[in-house]
């Protein structure tokens, strides 16, 4: 059983109430928009970092953290990425992409918008934290916070913050 963290678009802010969230998890998952590898360093120190970068990284987010990761969480496929889409809009070429890789969990940011979402016709579920920066126009900062045990997600949680 893996507790997992999930966030996106922090735009180089890092708030401490992460630490306080993510501290029981045993990875934490940054789907882009990272602004900063400090972040990811800094989160880091909390527990095991799996982060990609977003169209507006740069620099060293850019070189050290790729585009998109697949990999396996206990017995759940994974796809992180920033830009994904969702169920019935996915980004070109995503549906494939899952399909191909018969992924179960997909993970991305960029809207800012917190979405949990499930695609039947996939068999994936489709996970969006929203924004936990204060770049954009979104009202409320979200982290997610999610078990993974075998084959089952479970025990989603949102996080609120406000800006």
């Amino acid at each position: 059983m893996k507790k997992i963290g999930i966030l996106s678009d922090t735009h180089g802010l890092l708030d401490d109430r992460y630490a306080l969230h993510f501290k029981d998890c045993d990875e934490i998952w940054h789907a882009g928009d990272i602004g900063d590898y400090s972040i990811v360093e800094r989160l880091a120190e909390i527990a095991p970092v799996r982060a990609v970068s977003g169209n507006v990284d740069h620099g060293e987010v850019k070189r050290k953290c790729p585009e998109l990761e697949i990999f396996m969480v206990e017995g759940v496929k994974v796809l992180l990425t920033h830009i994904g889409g969702y169920p019935g809009k996915w980004s070109p070429g995503m549906k494939k992409l899952l399909r191909d890789e018969n992924i179960r969990l997909m993970v991305d940011g960029h809207s800012h918008l917190l979405k949990i979402m499930y695609d039947k016709e996939l068999d994936v579920l489709h996970i969006n934290p929203g924004a936990a920066g204060n770049q954009g126009w979104q009202k409320v900062r979200t982290l997610v916070r999610l078990v993974i045990d075998g084959t089952d997600m479970r025990d989603c949680e949102v996080i609120e913050f406000s800006r």
